[in-house]
């Protein structure tokens, strides 16, 4: 009882499927479980995250004057 060769399994399937992004599985995430109290969340942390980065460049005297 084999299966044919050219019928592939869903877990075969499944496994050649394009892979999504960070934000993709995020996302996905978000929506299938209905946890929309996260993007505020995600949104303050990739503020800072930017923040961060800035300040270690030019534009750290014009982000300093911001606070």
């Amino acid at each position: 009882m084999t299966e044919p060769p050219d019928e592939r399994s869903e877990f075969e399937q499944l496994g050649e499927e394009e892979q999504l992004s960070l934000i993709g599985e995020f996302w996905l995430f978000i929506v299938e479980n209905k946890a929309w109290w996260m993007i505020p969340i995600l949104t303050v942390l990739g503020l800072v995250g930017v923040l961060v980065v800035l300040s270690s460049t030019g534009a750290a005297p014009f982000i300093y004057t911001l606070f």
